[in-house]
């Protein structure tokens, strides 16, 4: 079984575990690419999602040697039969614990916040990975879960070995993997995509989850092949009940539809009832060279024909919101628009973008234009001024003060959301 990515995976793994779904379970995903999956599995099942955060215990000399794993809440799982063969000090397994346990807060800290952890007490929880190799971390989370009070531990994993698998069954009380193939090497060699989760995906998906399905809860979600003119683009468009407009995000250099600060703002306009179309403007041989994420015009037209291909299949206003270079793509593309006998863009928001590379199309724009940027991004702040002058539409400019170009400071990426929310209310929605 081949998985495209960790949202396929994450709903195949759900399909697999809807029998679980009467007991109220928590599913609880391990960073970083688990989350991703548990992210899935928890939304299909309406459970409550957070990350579990385990740290193991190796002896000093041989540090793949475990001898014990640690959680949140002073959770302890120590092996007293390693600890005595070991034959290590006291005092220096002290360290080691003391080491780990600062580790262990500061990851916890990074990827929650503030939120207190789900209570697990008592409760079905469903530990989630992207897949396991020799199962050890697995193994870990499934015994510090139990010893923060969960009643039932559920194993998911979308691949591992066989004898991965059998082995686990000992740590859980139900262990669920789609996939347990003979020849198995590693895991990535299960997924087409199986690139990095950075930490801020796994902040965006924690902080979604955790804000609640909010007024547009029943979003109909789907991957979808955009015809850009005759070119096939990986994309996913999401629909909430009732949605009053569409909002086409335009990535920046370097990203993609997988953006984890675009899609923590996608899941702000599902939220607030506006439909959400992310996709690659460039295919994965294009992304090779730089070159072509600042070749603006081509891709303004590229996201023309994106925004007929949707046109002809949602029949409600579009927006665009842009990122980077993106957002020049974006307002060029909103230019041509206004010039040309399609459909007019109803609104522009641009964040930390480089309005300044669609200068020859800027005067010709229409639509109502928000530029956001970080007031530490101080280079783009300056080119986004210049845009500004050259601008004959309605538009504004925000500055988050303290934020820097990615918008990575507390709070910062959630203003950005809530400024694109309110602009788009405004302007996009009749």
């Amino acid at each position: 079984m081949l998985f495209a990515h960790r949202t396929d995976a994450g709903e195949r793994l759900a399909g697999a575990l809807r029998h679980l779904r009467g007991e109220n379970p928590v599913v609880l995903g391990l960073p970083r690419g688990g989350v991703p999956v548990a992210f899935q599995v928890a939304r299909a099942l309406g459970a409550p999602l957070d990350v579990i955060v385990v740290r193991k215990l190796g002896v000093p000399y041989h540090r793949e040697l475990g001898f014990g794993a640690i959680g949140e809440g002073g959770v302890r799982v120590i092996s007293e039969d390693i600890v005595r063969s070991s034959r290590v000090r006291p005092e220096d397994l002290a360290a080691v614990e003391r080491a780990e346990e600062a580790e262990l807060a500061r990851r916890a800290r990074s990827f929650r916040g503030e939120r207190p952890r789900v209570a697990l007490a008592g409760r079905t929880v469903i530990v989630v990975d992207d897949g396991i190799a020799t199962g050890a971390t697995a193994a870990a989370a499934c015994e510090v879960v139990r010893a923060q009070g969960a009643a039932r531990v559920v194993l998911a994993v979308p691949v591992a070995p066989p004898d991965a698998v059998a082995r686990l069954r000992t740590a859980a009380d139900e262990v669920v993997c789609l996939s347990a193939p003979r020849a198995f090497r590693a895991v990535g060699e299960w997924y087409e995509d199986f690139s990095q989760t950075p930490d801020e995906e796994v902040v965006a998906l924690l902080a979604r989850a955790a804000a609640g399905p909010g007024p547009g809860a029943d979003v109909r979600a789907a991957a979808v092949e955009v015809d850009a003119g005759g070119l096939t683009l990986a994309g996913d468009l999401a629909l909430p009940e009732g949605a009053g407009a569409v909002v086409v995000f335009a990535h920046g250099s370097g990203s993609s539809r997988r953006s984890p600060r675009n899609r923590a703002v996608a899941a702000e306009l599902n939220r607030a009832r506006l439909g959400t179309l992310l996709f690659d403007l460039l295919t994965p041989a294009e992304e090779a060279d730089r070159a072509n994420v600042f070749a603006i015009e081509p891709l303004a037209g590229r996201l023309a024909e994106a925004t007929r291909w949707l046109r002809r299949r949602v029949p409600l206003p579009v927006g665009y919101f842009g990122a980077s270079t993106g957002a020049a793509a974006a307002l060029w593309a909103a230019a041509e628009a206004a010039e040309a006998s399609d459909a007019a863009i109803g609104a522009v928001v641009s964040r930390g973008g480089r309005p300044d590379l669609a200068g020859p199309r800027l005067a010709a724009v229409r639509a109502p234009t928000l530029l956001v940027v970080g007031g530490r991004d101080t280079t783009v702040l300056d080119l986004n001024r210049g845009a500004q002058r050259a601008l004959r539409c309605e538009n504004r400019l925000e500055i988050v003060p303290g934020a820097t170009h990615l918008f990575e400071e507390p709070g910062a990426l959630d203003e950005v959301a809530a400024l694109a929310r309110d602009w788009f209310a405004r302007h996009l929605v009749p």
